[in-house]
């Protein structure tokens, strides 16, 4: 696993120009703390000095505060948010999921983590609509709001009413910022793709 290396644009205006300065924060894995420092010996110290934090098993920051969804999206580089978590990060209902939903290719090995709860796909679907948000400084991998539609109408029977009702109604409040080509190629390719998009035909537009 390579580095992770976010930056977080820290922007302050001055009378003559806007100055914007790059703050750098890193997650590394225990390989890469080795290379770095040279043993577990100097990696301990770094930690007892407060220079590195120990985060998750064999991850380490150099912040000692790294939010769970940005550790696990770093942690799990391959696999991407969805579903209840992707529609809370969205604003699309207020309900906080108790776990982290995250969308893997079928061959992919369990992830054996109690704060994720995993999806499998087929690969060709893992990137439709694959994207990147800023999350408190860190980078989320995560599908976009235009793939998530689409999995809101096809999990639409395992959804509680209420809460699909709920993300439906905010769904049509933005429907003029979406990307409605987007939608439409997306929902081409999904399995059913006729059901779907016959309900976006009656429920969404």
């Amino acid at each position: 696993m390579e580095e992770s290396i976010i930056f977080t644009n820290l922007c302050k205006t001055n009378k003559n120009a806007d100055v914007c300065i790059k703050a750098v924060i890193l997650m590394k894995t225990r390989t890469e703390c080795l290379k770095e420092y040279g043993s577990d010996y100097f990696i301990n110290q770094m930690v007892a000095e407060g220079k590195l934090f120990r985060v998750d098993k064999g991850i380490f920051s150099e912040k000692e505060y790294v939010p769970e969804l940005a550790l696990l999206s770093y942690k799990y580089p391959n696999a991407i948010i969805t579903m209840d978590t992707a529609f809370y990060l969205y604003g699309f209902t207020d309900e906080v999921p108790d776990v982290c939903t995250m969308a893997t290719k079928r061959e992919a090995a369990p992830i054996s983590d109690k704060r994720v709860k995993q999806i499998f796909m087929p690969e060709e679907l893992l990137g439709q609509g694959r994207t990147t948000m800023e999350y408190k400084g860190y980078d989320l991998q995560i599908f976009d709001r235009e793939r998530m539609l689409i999995e809101l109408v096809r999990y639409k029977s395992k959804l509680p009413f209420n809460y699909y009702k709920e993300i439906l109604g905010n769904y049509r409040r933005i429907l003029p910022q979406l990307n409605t080509e987007k939608i439409r190629n997306y929902a081409e390719v999904v399995p059913k793709s006729d059901k779907v998009i016959r309900t976006l035909r009656t429920e969404v537009y």
